[in-house]
């Protein structure tokens, strides 16, 4: 099926455990999803890392990766993002470089420098806690240096990944972020979804710092954004309720094992500051019926220039996950791209 015409879409997937599942279903419905995925004309998949996070099972995203790739076609895979700090550079331009030469042209890296854990677990996986901005610089430096051409002074060669490099996407939440892949010439995707307050001016900064690199010779951004799409307004909020109580829950309890059931969201007594939190939460966010969601994509990447939109759809029915990315595709057709040039002329 041919992708639809307006703005280009993705997915994020968190692998989400519910109420009821376990991570090993989890990760088996993220396969089942991705070729349907595919058929709807969505550009890529990007999983997560989340380390002990019984609710998140996206613990190995190169090996996730790889078997998505095997169950599609055309659509492009990768990691959003590969936690840069939690690794050895050239252990990920190895698990990349092998992903790349048996899916040539298809494969993503997503770069992050969170840990994406607690500080008790960025210890066991060996995480220098003193490790900052400076160093994640140099790390991702080295790392792009491994798919360059092979070095002949150079007592290290990355194999595969001199034969073939994936794209390399820098991720984040900030202005630093953003500032960072300018410098680096490196596509920008934002986590809309963590700091909407931010999406706006972090890819203007990505724009004005952005120096051209061989890879990439002109800005070109993402955003990522929590979306459900049902037929109705409600019917979305309703479908979106247990992943907006998980949110609630993560900010209240110290151990989150699963998200609710929908049951379990139904008859949950919300507390006023708890309505207050969700609807602003949604408010900034893709959830509604899809007129709602075509006019508020709309008036996103009018705002931001955005040239690509990744949706973070975080539902438990696989076919109500399925059916929001179906009317994101209807609804995504009217809606166009930005453009690299930013939108500051526009305001």
């Amino acid at each position: 099926m041919s992708r639809p015409l307006g703005i280009p879409l993705s997915v994020l997937d968190v692998v989400p455990v519910f109420e009821g599942g376990s991570a090993t279903q989890a990760l088996r419905d993220t396969v089942a999803l991705a070729p349907r995925v595919e058929e709807l004309g969505y550009l890529r998949y990007w999983v997560a890392e989340h380390h002990s996070t019984p609710s998140l099972a996206t613990s190995a995203p190169a090996i996730l990766a790889g078997r998505l790739a095997a169950a599609t076609t055309t659509l492009r895979v990768g990691s959003g993002g590969v936690l840069l700090p939690n690794h050895a550079p050239l252990v990920v331009a190895e698990q990349f470089g092998t992903l790349e030469a048996l899916h040539p042209g298809r494969v993503d890296l997503g770069l992050g420098r969170a840990p994406g854990t607690d500080p008790h677990t960025a210890r066991a996986l060996r995480r220098a806690p003193e490790r900052g901005g400076d160093d994640f610089f140099h790390q991702v430096a080295e790392l792009n240096g491994y798919f360059a051409p092979a070095d002949p002074s150079s007592p290290i060669t990355a194999v595969p990944a001199a034969d073939g490099r994936p794209d390399l996407w820098m991720l984040g939440s900030s202005p630093a972020s953003a500032e960072l892949a300018g410098s680096l010439g490196l596509p920008y995707a934002f986590a809309h979804q963590i700091n909407p307050h931010a999406t706006a001016f972090a890819l203007d900064r990505y724009r004005e710092t952005f120096r051209p690199s061989p890879h990439l010779d002109r800005p070109r951004t993402l955003i990522s954004a929590l979306t459900t799409v049902a037929d109705t307004d409600r019917a979305a909020r309703e479908v979106a309720a247990p992943y907006l109580l998980g949110k609630i829950k993560m900010r209240t309890v110290r151990r989150f094992d699963a998200f609710p059931s929908a049951r379990t969201a139904a008859g949950h007594a919300y507390a006023e500051a708890e309505l207050q939190f969700l609807e602003e939460l949604a408010e900034r966010q893709l959830i509604g019926a899809p007129d709602t969601v075509r006019d508020k994509l709309a008036a996103l990447v009018e705002r931001t220039g955005a040239d690509e939109l990744m949706a973070l759809t975080v539902v438990p029915g696989q076919e109500e996950r399925l059916r929001s990315f179906e009317l994101l595709a209807q609804a995504a057709r009217e809606v166009t791209p930005g453009s690299s040039e930013g939108v500051s002329a526009r305001l």
